[in-house]
């Protein structure tokens, strides 16, 4: 791959002189079509061989666009807050809204490739992060994000001049220090590990361009027609394919794999008398409030995720939970339809952008789910949709735990006659009026399809690391200590 980056490539000055007015002025009219239009973001990333000018060429970038609607992130190291969520955590905080460019200067790429080079992984976890990143930038043009890829290239020859001319000049002497010396000298692992990674993630929808270094003039003509091309072809695309309307019809009745029907499996007659609720809710809300001050909870987070049937009693089973701990360690989210920012984002983005650092909670009232539940059921979006976002809501999680959350998800559901009574109860209660919609109501006619889509939901996501809870609610006090209890479990076992 890098062989092809090693001819020579070369722009005279009248090259450059004559092409870049009209590139510019391309890349403007291009840039400003994509803004108009808000149906994709531009995702640029840029990397490669240290000296070989992608700085220089992602300034170029900024001064022949506007610079008003593009947002540039060098990635270095990770900082305090960073090390605290998990890897991806703030890259998905950088990515670009719909209509607008981010250039990642250092990406998602970096720290695998460096990690390998100097002997700190090995070859397999090498290639699980390759692995994860595919997937990851799978998700991201699923989702409709352009993804733009730029490797510069410069031979280990090459790269010795350029850092030693660097150094020489007083006004360029600053970017070269002793991490570009030393990664230097593993220029040929570096260079193995990249051509690896690069041949491994270029893809139809992602493919690479790597681009020579040693000439300033090639390099930023190179880049920016790469850019270019890239936005022309897919606004073209996007011209020909009409914009997305209204829901699509939801098919008439959604089958679990093998039928299985566990919901109905469950004991809804499961009671607790009110004398022991009362003394099991001061032990398991005293158990978490200690075990929320322990020394070790510093090192974890715990992720509470609620799902279940309407009007099962998911926000009490909440207040008992928060009404243990310091409110100053948690934040309730409350999930709703989502709002303009969200819609112009990748349907992770509004989960990952609450993910809790060490230390904290992050309680989720509906969560992720709600793109395999209400999504699918309603038809809000299409079958190729919600049937991928098992995996990347897996994906999700399992990088969630891997940094040490502790992911609790229930599942809160009552049979339909009690919630029947329920809303008869809240409609004739003046405090409880405003949990009653026309939505519930509507919902309640498509009992059989949620039940069905759950059931799908479980099997496909109920994994060993982040299992469901399935909360038979009809007692809402039962309900509620067996939600304290099983996430005072999952801390402790953590």
């Amino acid at each position: 791959m890098f062989e092809s980056a090693e001819l020579g490539h070369k722009a005279d000055k009248a090259t450059w002189a004559r092409q870049v007015p009209k590139l510019r002025e391309a890349l403007l009219g291009a840039q400003g079509e994509v803004l108009h239009a808000a149906r994709f973001p531009v995702i640029v990333l840029v990397g490669g061989v240290d000296g070989a000018g992608s700085g220089e060429t992602v300034n170029l970038l900024n001064e022949w666009m506007d610079p008003r609607h593009i947002t540039t992130h060098a990635m270095g190291a990770p900082s305090e807050v960073d090390r605290a969520h998990p890897p991806m955590w703030r890259f998905w905080q950088a990515l670009p809204p719909k209509g607008k460019l981010g250039i990642f200067f250092g990406s998602w790429y970096t720290a695998p490739i460096v990690e390998r080079a100097y002997g700190k992984t090995r070859k397999a976890e090498l290639s699980a992060q390759i692995d994860e990143i595919a997937r990851f930038e799978k998700m991201l043009t699923n989702e409709g994000a352009l993804l733009v890829k730029l490797w510069f290239h410069l031979s280990k020859k090459a790269q010795r001049t350029r850092l030693r001319s660097l150094e020489k000049d007083p006004d360029t002497r600053w970017r070269v220090t002793a991490s570009e010396w030393k990664r230097f000298d593993v220029y040929d692992e570096l260079r193995s590990v990249s051509e690896q990674t690069l041949r491994m993630t270029s893809s139809p929808e992602a493919p690479w361009c790597v681009i020579e270094g040693a000439d300033a003039r090639y390099r930023g003509l190179t880049a920016g027609r790469t850019l270019l091309a890239a936005m022309k072809k897919r606004l073209a695309d996007e011209a020909r394919t009409p914009a997305i309307g209204a829901k699509e019809k939801a098919p008439a009745r959604i089958s679990a794999i093998d039928d299985a029907h566990v919901l109905r499996a469950l004991d809804m007659t499961r009671t607790i008398k009110k004398k022991k609720y009362e003394s099991e809710l001061e032990h398991w809300q005293g158990q978490l409030n200690l075990l929320s001050r322990h020394p070790k909870f510093r090192e974890l987070s715990v992720v509470a995720a609620f799902e279940g049937i309407d009007a099962a009693g998911k926000g009490g089973a909440i207040r008992r939970i928060t009404g243990a701990l310091d409110a100053r360690t948690y934040q309730v989210i409350p999930i709703a339809a989502p709002a303009e920012e969200e819609r112009a984002q990748p349907y992770l983005w509004r989960f990952w952008r609450h993910v809790p650092g060490r230390g904290r909670v992050a309680i989720f009232d509906r969560s992720w789910y709600g793109r395999v539940l209400v999504e699918r059921v309603e038809g809000f979006c299409s079958p190729a949709d919600w049937m991928r976002a098992y995996q990347e809501i897996c994906d999700f999680e399992d990088q969630l735990v891997r940094n040490g959350a502790v992911l609790a998800k229930f599942w809160l559901t009552v049979t339909k006659e009690e919630q029947l009574r329920r809303f008869k109860d809240r409609e004739k209660t003046r405090w409880k009026r405003f949990k009653i919609t026309p939505d519930d109501w509507r919902n309640r006619e498509k009992w059989d399809a949620y039940e069905h889509a759950a059931c799908e939901m479980f099997d496909r996501t109920s994994t060993e690391a982040a299992p469901w809870t399935l909360v038979a609610g009809n007692d809402k006090n039962y309900a509620r200590i067996k939600v304290l209890k099983t996430l005072c479990e999952r801390i402790e076992r953590a």
